[in-house]
């Protein structure tokens, strides 16, 4: 076992831990610090394998940009911050059920497309951000695209409520 195979599952049991507590704290605020936690982890993760620019893409974009526009969503909205405040609903066993459903699929899903294949360390290119690049400004840049509005619509969209109770 490797150094580099201890740093990388020291990063995901953080990151694990860190999404169980995202999803299971009480208070929004903390669940939105969680997901900071978690998600550097994974950020974490992608520098050990040698994806240091998909790392920066992690940190820009979901830390950077959706964790502070959550923030920003719950001070502008002024939703209860409180202990209690991600309880609104009382569907916690609808809730454990979809989501042990979702984790049991998205292992299946895994299970059936990886079974038996093993990473040849001979064909892997460490650090190839040409290829990494076509596919995102090429492939993927519609969906990015996307994204963003749906994102700057969100933003707009707590302004308005905001502004709203305001007057």
């Amino acid at each position: 076992m490797t150094a580099a195979t201890l740093v990388l599952g020291a990063f995901g049991v953080v990151a694990l831990v860190a999404a169980t507590l995202t999803v299971t704290t009480d208070r929004i605020v903390h669940a939105a610090l969680w997901l900071v936690v978690s998600l550097g982890a994974v950020a974490g993760m992608y520098v050990v394998l040698a994806a240091e620019l998909v790392a920066w893409v992690q940190v820009l974009i979901y830390l950077g940009s959706v964790i502070v526009l959550l923030l920003f969503a719950l001070m502008l909205t002024r939703a209860p911050t409180g202990p209690g405040s991600a309880e609104v609903t009382r569907n916690r066993p609808l809730a454990a059920l979809a989501a042990t459903a979702s984790a049991v699929g998205l292992g299946a899903i895994l299970w059936a497309g990886f079974a038996g294949e093993e990473i040849d360390p001979d064909a892997v290119v460490v650090g190839d951000a040409d290829a990494l690049g076509q596919a995102i400004f090429r492939t993927w840049v519609l969906p990015f695209e996307v994204l963003s509005l749906v994102l700057l619509a969100a933003l707009i969209g707590a302004i308005v409520l905001t502004r709203r109770g305001s007057r």
